[in-house]
C-alpha cells in the first residue's frame, strides 16, 4: 500500500509514519521544508515539497496512492491566541485540505480512503456529559475550527472516497505535546491539578493513536467521525494523581485558572476546559485498546 501523509513530520505524524514504513507500507511525506525535514523521517521515506494550499508540483502523486491521511494544520497550543493567529490556526486546516480535494478531483485513479484528522475541541467545553460522536458540536472557537477542519475534505466522498474521520483527545507521548509540559512540575515536587480539576482529560496513548489510524485505514467498512480517546476518561485531578503516582510525586499543587487565563488568555481553554469524550465507535468496530488504563499509559510513556 502507497500513502500520502501530511502532517507527517509532527507527533502523531511522526509516529505513524514510522509505523507505517517499519510494516512495509510506501510512504509519501507532504512537507513545506524537505530538506530540513529528512532527519525526521525513516530512511525510504519520500518527502515531498507543498506549499499547503494547492496541488501544484505535487497532485500527480494521487493518482498513485492507496491512502492518504490529513494531519495538516498549525498547533494550537503554541501561544497566545491573537486575531492573527486563530486566523492561520483555521486557515492552515482548511487550506490543507481543499488543496487534497482539488488533487483527487484531478486524479485519473482516485485514492480509496482518506483518514481526516479532527479533535474533540469538536465538541466544546463541558462537564460531565458522556459524549460519543453523535453528539453535537460545541459554540466555541476550537468548534467551530474542528467542524471546518472536518468539513474541508468532505467533497472526496462524493468521487467514492472512503472517509473516516479522527476526533484525537491529548496524546501521551514522551516525543512532545502536552505530556512533557505536564510531567515537568511534578520533577520538581510542584505537581497538581490544574484549574479546578474537575474538567475532563480525554487523553489517549500514542500508541493507541497510531494503532486507530492504522485500523480506520485498513477496515474497509469505516467511515464518518471516531474519537481517538481511550476508553476510561478521567478528571483531570484523577489523571495527574495518576502521573504523581507513577512519578513517585505528589500532587498537590493546583495552577489557579486565573493564573492561567492571565498568562494565555482566551488558549487557556484548552487547559481549564475538557470533554468527557469516549471512543464508542472504535469500540464497536472492533478496535481493542493497547492502554485504557491512564496509569499504566503514564508508566509506559515515563
Amino acid at each position: 500500500m502507497r500513502i500520502l501523509v501530511t502532517g507527517g513530520t509532527g507527533l502523531i505524524g511522526s509516529a505513524l509514519v514510522k509505523s507505517l514504513h517499519e510494516s512495509g507500507y510506501e510512504v509519501i511525506v507532504l512537507t513545506r521544508t524537505p530538506d530540513r525535514k529528512q532527519d525526521t523521517v525513516p530512511n525510504g521515506v519520500r518527502l515531498q515539497k507543498w506549499d499547503a494550499a494547492t496541488p501544484r508540483g505535487w497532485g500527480h502523486l494521487v493518482s498513485n496512492v492507496d491512502a492518504i491521511v490529513n494531519l495538516a494544520g498549525e498547533g494550537i497550543a503554541d501561544g497566545r491566541w491573537t486575531a492573527t493567529r486563530k486566523k492561520r490556526i483555521l486557515e492552515s486546516r482548511i487550506d490543507a485540505g481543499k488543496a487534497l480535494v482539488a488533487a483527487v478531483q484531478e486524479a485519473e485513479t482516485k485514492p480509496k480512503v482518506l483518514v481526516q484528522a479532527s479533535a474533540v475541541g469538536y465538541y466544546g467545553p463541558s462537564e460531565d456529559e458522556i459524549l460519543t460522536e453523535e453528539a453535537a458540536p460545541g459554540p466555541d472557537f476550537l468548534a467551530r475550527v474542528c467542524v471546518d477542519w472536518e468539513a474541508s475534505t468532505a467533497a472526496v466522498e462524493a468521487m467514492g472516497v472512503r472517509r473516516p474521520v479522527i476526533r484525537t483527545g491529548v496524546v501521551l507521548s514522551a516525543q512532545g505535546g502536552a505530556f512533557p509540559k505536564m510531567a515537568l512540575p511534578f520533577r520538581f515536587f510542584v505537581g497538581g491539578p490544574i484549574g479546578s480539576g474537575k474538567q475532563y482529560f480525554p487523553w489517549i496513548h500514542i500508541s493507541d493513536e497510531v494503532g486507530a489510524i492504522r485500523f480506520l485505514l485498513e477496515n474497509e467498512s469505516a467511515s464518518g467521525p471516531y474519537n481517538c480517546t481511550a476508553p476510561n476518561p478521567l478528571q483531570n485531578k484523577e489523571f495527574v494523581q495518576a502521573l504523581g503516582k507513577a512519578m513517585d510525586r505528589p500532587a498537590l499543587m493546583p495552577v489557579p485558572s486565573f493564573a492561567l487565563q492571565v498568562a494565555f488568555g482566551d488558549m487557556s481553554t484548552v487547559l481549564l476546559d475538557g470533554q468527557r469524550a469516549v471512543p464508542t465507535r472504535l469500540q464497536e468496530d472492533g478496535y481493542e485498546f493497547v492502554f485504557s488504563e491512564a496509569f499504566v499509559a503514564v508508566c509506559d510513556v515515563l
